[in-house]
């Protein structure tokens, strides 16, 4: 197929074009810089210039692919209003496919989360439900919406928060008191997620991007507090503090997740297989560098 991608130089959207191109399809990068272009020309992408928020431009590029998928945000108060212009200007472009990338979080505090689990959107996310329902509803394309977890692997992602965090005395500090689950997923596995979804998602169709493993924030503060010479030893923070200290994104950390990730591997096929985050953590996959 001809794909369109986001954010191909980005965590999930590099792990998403290498599992593209090892499927064989034909891959059309949106980056924003000359030096962006350069780096997906050479893993052997079609780069283009431009911005996610320059609606004719993406809706050109939409309706001369196969699919569109979307890993790409600007992660800052323009979010809202970027992926909601990028969005419509992919309905308007009609490709076959539109594959958007969620977020687990938008479902709130849940020990036995699935795709049906009502939305309870800490601020952070709360934007994301109408762009969701809207992009699900539209006829005449077949669109997939994609909830990763907490995303992990090759020593990325917001997991390099728990072993950079703050030593206190001997002990390392916690992401709120450590009672919390994270849902996780390995980015690799996230990767084959969007693939499987190409290839046998229907529309309609929301997938939670999650392995099923949810350590607490405890459990990987002390692989990480191993990991640092300090013997296991951590020390909570209260909550107060990390939204202190992290606003809206903290409160998000503090959310209380457990999920399976079970339609997935049932209706796609999908099997999650990589380490765990503990076993990264526990394995110098986050060590300081």
């Amino acid at each position: 197929m001809k794909i369109l991608l986001t954010g191909a130089t980005g965590y999930i959207g590099s792990a998403v074009r290498s599992a593209l191109l090892s499927d064989g399809h034909a891959v059309t990068a949106l980056v924003r810089t000359s030096d962006a272009a350069g780096r997906v020309s050479a893993a052997g992408l079609d780069p283009v210039i431009g911005d996610m928020r320059d609606a004719d431009l993406v809706r050109e590029l939409a309706g001369k692919s196969d699919a569109v998928i979307h890993t790409a945000s600007p992660g800052d108060a323009s979010s809202a209003a970027a992926e909601a212009a990028f969005a419509d200007a992919v309905l308007a472009g009609g490709p076959a496919t539109f594959i958007r990338t969620g977020g687990v979080w938008v479902h709130g505090d849940g020990a036995a989360i699935t795709e049906e689990t009502p939305v309870a959107a800490p601020p952070l996310v709360a934007w994301r439900q109408e762009i969701d329902r809207r992009v699900l509803t539209t006829a005449g394309l077949r669109a997939v919406l994609i909830e990763p977890g907490i995303v992990y692997g090759h020593g990325s992602g917001i997991p390099g928060m728990v072993v950079g965090a703050a030593v206190t005395g001997d002990a390392l500090t916690l992401i709120g008191d450590g009672t919390q689950h994270w849902t996780t997923v390995h980015v690799d596995d996230l990767a084959r997620l969007y693939v499987a979804a190409l290839d046998r998602a229907g529309h309609g169709e929301v997938f939670l991007g999650v392995s099923g493993v949810n350590p607490t924030t405890r459990e990987l503060g002390e692989a990480a507090s191993h990991r640092l010479g300090l013997g296991g030893r951590v020390v909570p923070e209260p909550a107060a503090a990390t939204v202190e200290r992290l606003g809206e994104f903290g409160r998000a950390l503090l959310l209380d997740q457990q999920a399976t990730g079970e339609k997935a591997r049932r209706v796609l096929g999908w099997q999650p297989v990589r380490p765990s985050l503990v076993g990264e953590i526990a394995a110098g996959g986050y060590d300081p560098r």
